[in-house]
């Protein structure tokens, strides 16, 4: 969204699910969504990762699909930090459960996890609101379907 905005993204592959993104499909996903100057890591878990981490930072003893830790501006020139970690099994159920495409259930959550990096968040109804607009134009820009679209 930022053209200005610089990423720098490092990419863990930590499951053994076979249907991955590759990681310049990653890369073009989170850049869609750069609002500010990040350095991030992106880590595709497996189920049992996933409900570790979930336990361990939400207190919840399950697998979500992602996962953003916010760490501010953490870097001399002032860029944002973070890591976002996304559940492969728990994606691919999701993406079979709403009949979308796999590619397009990364991209959307790849997106998502950028945007709450970038202080986005869906707590209260008007953020929840401004947030979803936002990933439905990204997503529409990056050539996916409208997510919050029924149908």
């Amino acid at each position: 969204m930022n053209q200005q905005a610089k990423l720098a993204l490092t990419i863990q592959y930590a499951t053994e699910q076979a249907s991955l993104p590759t990681r310049a499909d990653f890369r073009r996903w989170a850049r869609a969504a750069l609002l500010k100057d990040v350095v991030a890591a992106l880590r595709v878990v497996d189920e049992a990762e996933g409900i570790q981490l979930n336990q361990d930072y939400r207190g919840k003893p399950y697998a979500t699909n992602v996962l953003t830790f916010a760490y501010g501006a953490q870097h001399e020139d002032g860029s944002l930090a973070g890591d976002i970690v996304l559940c492969a099994p728990v994606v691919e159920h999701e993406a079979v459960e709403q009949g979308e495409t796999l590619e397009a259930h990364y991209a959307h959550l790849t997106v998502h996890g950028m945007l709450h990096l970038q202080g986005y968040d869906h707590e209260a109804e008007d953020a929840a609101v401004a947030m979803e607009a936002v990933e439905s134009f990204i997503m529409m820009r990056l050539g996916f379907s409208d997510p919050y679209q029924d149908g």
